[in-house]
């Protein structure tokens, strides 16, 4: 992880409406450095007015700020890290860590999630935080129609064990 002393650390926050374009790009950008080999279903333009019709007045949206900008977000579902998504220049800053630390205080009896086969930096990262893969498929179940994988995070998994 590169940390810059000189950097002010994100703040996490709840996203509001004036946070959905900032979110969209960032999701953008960070789907086409890390999966540009995996097609997209959805315009630029579907993909922006889905952050701000859909997903940010939902209230499950949280976005890490640093220096007065959106640096990264995390949508949570249900027990679902339904998307947690980086600007490509602020990876390796420490904001996932902290993502993944506040999805599991907001959901500490577990928390799911999916990520593509060929996403390894994603799966080193999940796995470096306690997810293990539970599922993979060929992809039909996607839009994307590319080989997929859950991944669960359980904070108990010796005591599920033992009562078998």
């Amino acid at each position: 992880m590169h940390l810059d002393p000189t950097e002010t650390p994100p703040h996490l926050r709840r996203a509001v409406a004036v946070d959905a374009p900032r979110i969209a790009e960032i999701y953008l950008r960070s789907f086409a450095a890390a999966l540009p080999g995996v097609r997209r279903t959805h315009s630029d333009d579907e993909v922006r007015a889905w952050f701000g019709d859909i997903v940010v007045p939902a209230g499950r949206t949280w976005v890490a700020v640093a220096d007065d900008l959106v640096a990264g977000f995390l949508v949570l579902d249900d027990g679902w890290i339904a998307q947690l998504y980086l600007d490509p220049d602020r990876r390796g800053h420490g904001i996932g860590d902290r993502f993944v630390d506040l999805a599991k205080a907001e959901h500490p009896g577990g928390l799911s999630l999916w990520t593509f086969q060929a996403n390894w930096p994603a799966r080193r990262f999940y796995e470096r935080h306690g997810f293990v893969p539970v599922e993979h498929t060929d992809g039909r179940g996607n839009e994307e129609r590319e080989p997929d994988v859950r991944y669960a995070w359980d904070p108990h998994p010796w005591t599920r064990l033992a009562r078998g």
